[in-house]
């Protein structure tokens, strides 16, 4: 599909995208699972550093204390609010990363290519957590639980997941799978997302069949013209960066361009815009919120 491409760099809009890294968790139930007043205390050896806002959730549901956090407009967990921030998840400040004398810091696989060479040039060894899909997000929650003596939370958390998994399946039992394009914009531009993105993921566990097949990338440029002879049943637009204003581009774009108003998902008003609180580009503690509401998207 190297039509699609057109030149794009994808690694380089990708990281447009990452500027928060994550959604804020939902907070009901999963952050708290076994929290109480007598919650064991992370062992004095572990100094850990998230740098983005999913891994600073992910170890806050799992009771962990941590020594530094990412700079963020995204709300951080309350546990956290006192701690020093280190900078964007894309450019870490390995000085003040190395002050904090860490024996761990938590990035992702999706900022690996261009932080591991930093991290190493300032004598950092930095874990790259995989949240590519949910359940890779649970694997790294279960490593991550063992290491850190949490294996009752991870148990916990993950047990969530698995729940809503299951009611999602039996909802969705004998129906059929509509066809979804999903559209992932930043300011002055936007990307398809494959099923191989985490919001693609949660498109897939619920039921919908992306319009992208074969491929080994998260995301591709797009091509009106080849998406509209996929002709999707219904059309699915993630805003990050600024969302307000990527909305506003989708709107001028589907108004402005005539090949829109041909797809049947269009037609049948079936174009809904994705929450950026819930539908991050990285795998993130609302999961189970966003399961819901893309489930009640492709099944109303």
């Amino acid at each position: 599909m190297s039509k699609w491409r057109k030149g794009l760099s994808v690694a380089i809009v990708l990281l447009l995208l990452l500027t928060g890294c994550s959604a804020k968790a939902n907070t009901d139930g999963t952050a708290a699972a076994n929290a109480g007043p007598e919650a064991a205390k992370t062992p004095p050896e572990h100094r850990i550093i998230a740098t983005t806002v999913a891994a600073a959730e992910i170890m806050d549901a799992l009771e962990v204390d941590l020594v530094g956090i990412p700079t963020s407009y995204k709300e951080l967990p309350k546990r956290y609010t006192s701690l020093p921030q280190v900078g964007n998840p894309m450019s870490p400040n390995m000085e003040l990363v190395k002050s904090l004398d860490p024996t761990d810091v938590l990035s992702v696989t999706t900022l690996q290519y261009d932080l591991e060479p930093v991290f190493k040039n300032a004598g950092i060894e930095a874990s790259f957590l995989d949240l590519a899909s949910l359940g890779k997000m649970n694997e790294e929650i279960k490593t991550l639980g063992n290491k850190y003596g949490r294996q009752k939370q991870a148990e916990a958390i993950i047990a969530q997941y698995d729940k809503k998994l299951a009611e999602i399946k039996q909802r969705i039992a004998g129906k059929a799978s509509p066809s979804v394009l999903i559209l992932l914009g930043v300011p002055g531009s936007y990307l398809v997302a494959t099923e191989n993105s985490y919001i693609g993921d949660l498109v897939k566990l619920a039921g919908g069949r992306n319009v992208i097949q074969g491929e080994k990338v998260e995301y591709l440029a797009s091509n009106t013209e080849y998406l509209q002879q996929a002709n999707p049943d219904v059309i699915l637009r993630a805003a990050h960066g600024m969302p307000d204003e990527v909305v506003k581009m989708f709107d001028k774009e589907f108004k402005k361009n005539d090949i829109w108003k041909h797809f049947d998902a269009v037609k049948n008003n079936r174009v809904y815009d994705l929450e950026e609180r819930l539908f991050g580009t990285t795998g993130n503690l609302a999961a189970i919120e966003a399961l819901d509401v893309v489930t009640n998207m492709l099944y109303p």
